[in-house]
């Protein structure tokens, strides 16, 4: 029976991250369904409620040796973790565990990683360090690969995949039909979704979102709902937007899982989002979307469907933004080519399990 230990920004109550987390355990065990996951996390008794999985919490470094050295492989598992933009402090925590895995002969895989930027010269020398010592790597974009490129980790190892979201298997729309009629979102106009979160202080999309949406039900009857993926930040920044507007709107000021997530997105005729995880749920939902950008992250996600954001945080303007909704809900049915390549990112993320899968069995 082989054992797989997992690192990642878990337990904190991260829509997006908790959705990698229910990806990469069910696709892994789709393949394997007796290996023995271990889950370093923010909240260990969530986490293998949650997942059925065993977890050691982040800060107990005894445990996670403990785990990390009876393991077959330790996977640094998706999303954001190696950058030094979002905090200069956390890429050294997510470095050292891996650091910690090499010194204890354990083997490590990148696992649909999103990397950089790393502004650091400490950290890039140290991302270095690691990145030459992987037995293997996926990373979401082609940005990432050029990252590592940039900092002179070799290539061959590594191979462009998808965020692992991408192949979570579709859920029923009854659950988020059932949340968002609790909201009395019931109605004939546009059901128009907007994902926001705090950036560094921003003002300015704020104001342009709660323009838009007031402009949306006045002009369109449209019906507004504010969706937060991450409790409790996202929920001050939703009612920040909301309360600067005049229409009457809804808010979910309840946290939502992922099924429950993804049940609500694809009940939305559009989603604005900011939130990566926000757009990436449209995408599996096949419901149309628009990304606004605060991170290369948003980008790169976005080039993947050879589309762009709407604007960044300072640049969006009521007039472009409100122009594209119009254009998209006026598109019917959903773009077809939009759809074909989120059928091939869907096959790309399963890889990543594919990849760690088959490196077990290697050494097994």
């Amino acid at each position: 029976m082989s054992k797989l230990v997992i690192s990642g920004y878990y337990g904190f109550g991260n829509a997006g991250d908790e959705a990698m987390l229910s990806a990469m355990v069910e696709a892994l065990r789709a393949l394997e369904p007796t290996l023995t996951i271990t889950v370093i996390s923010g909240n260990p008794a969530d986490t293998r409620r949650r997942y059925n999985v065993c977890a050691v919490h982040r800060l107990n470094l005894w445990g996670i040796a403990q785990a990390v050295r009876k393991a077959d492989l330790l996977v640094s598992g998706g999303g954001s973790l190696l950058q030094d933009v979002t905090s200069g402090r956390s890429i050294f925590y997510y470095l050292g565990v891996l650091q910690l895995a090499c010194l204890l002969g354990c083997p490590i895989m990148l696992y649909a990683q999103g990397i950089g930027p790393i502004r650091s010269s400490v950290a890039r020398s140290f991302m270095r360090h690691i990145g030459n010592r992987i037995v293997a790597g996926t990373v979401r974009d082609e940005g990432s690969l050029a990252e590592l490129a940039g900092l002179g980790v070799a290539l061959h190892k590594v191979t462009v995949t998808a965020d692992p979201v991408l192949a979570l298997s579709p859920v029923p729309l009854d659950a988020g039909q059932a949340i968002l009629s609790q909201l009395g979102l019931q109605g004939e106009g546009p059901l128009i979704g907007f994902a926001v979160r705090e950036w560094q202080g921003r003002e300015h999309f704020k104001n342009v979102f709660a323009a838009v949406a007031d402009r949306l039900v006045a002009e369109l009857s449209a019906r507004i709902v504010f969706l937060p993926m991450q409790c409790p930040d996202d929920l001050q920044a939703a009612r920040l937007v909301a309360g600067r507007m005049q229409q009457e709107h809804a808010l979910i000021g309840t946290k939502c899982d992922t099924q429950e997530l993804l049940s609500i997105v694809g009940n939305l005729d559009l989603l604005v989002g900011v939130r990566l995880h926000a757009l990436i749920f449209a995408a599996v939902r096949e419901t149309p979307f628009l990304g606004g950008s605060y991170d290369p992250k948003i980008d790169r996600f976005l080039e993947t469907l050879g589309e762009k954001p709407v604007g960044t945080l300072d640049s969006l303007t009521e007039e472009n933004l409100l122009g594209r909704i119009q254009q998209i809900l006026a598109k019917t049915p959903a773009d077809e080519a939009r759809r074909q390549r989120v059928g091939e990112l869907r096959k790309q993320a399963l890889y990543n399990a594919e990849r760690a899968i088959g490196l077990l069995r290697k050494k097994g």
